[in-house]
């Protein structure tokens, strides 16, 4: 019988709760979120060239370090901006199915896909420039008076 009521509780609860309800808008369109992305992308991009240049060349052993650092800062770059820019193409892209389809396609590319996306895409979608909008004219003279 206690097995029954911890069902129907556990079955009431994923009822009610709503998809994508953990992560918030604002944490992946405001202006902020714009800003870490940005650079996520050109960490990516980074990490993509560092990667061919050490393919073909090496890293000597006095750089060593100092390359860790950068493919650590890579790494962090590319999955902020893989996570970030599919949850944006699934929740908050409005182009047409198939250009997002394209671009699903584009961002299975390692390392470049994502960043590419961002740069082009994201960067430039109304949503995220409507965003940077409402923020400034939040900002700026007139939400610092008061109204009566």
């Amino acid at each position: 019988m206690h097995g029954t009521t911890f069902r129907h509780h556990l079955i009431a609860s994923c009822e009610s709760m709503q998809p994508y309800e953990f992560i918030n808008k604002e944490w992946i369109v405001s202006s902020a979120a714009r800003r870490v992305y940005r650079i996520a992308a050109y960490l990516s991009i980074m990490l993509f060239l560092l990667w061919c240049y050490t393919l073909f060349e090496g890293v000597p052993r006095a750089y060593l370090p100092f390359t860790r650092l950068l493919v650590f800062a890579g790494v962090l770059g590319a999955g902020t901006v893989f996570v970030g820019m599919e949850y944006f193409l699934f929740r908050f892209d409005q182009s047409h199915p198939l250009k997002q389809l394209a671009w699903f396609c584009v961002m299975l590319f390692p390392l470049l896909g994502s960043a590419i996306y961002c740069l082009v895409v994201y960067s430039r979608s109304t949503i995220v420039r409507n965003c940077r909008t409402s923020h400034a004219s939040d900002s700026g003279p007139a939400s610092l008076t008061s109204e009566n």
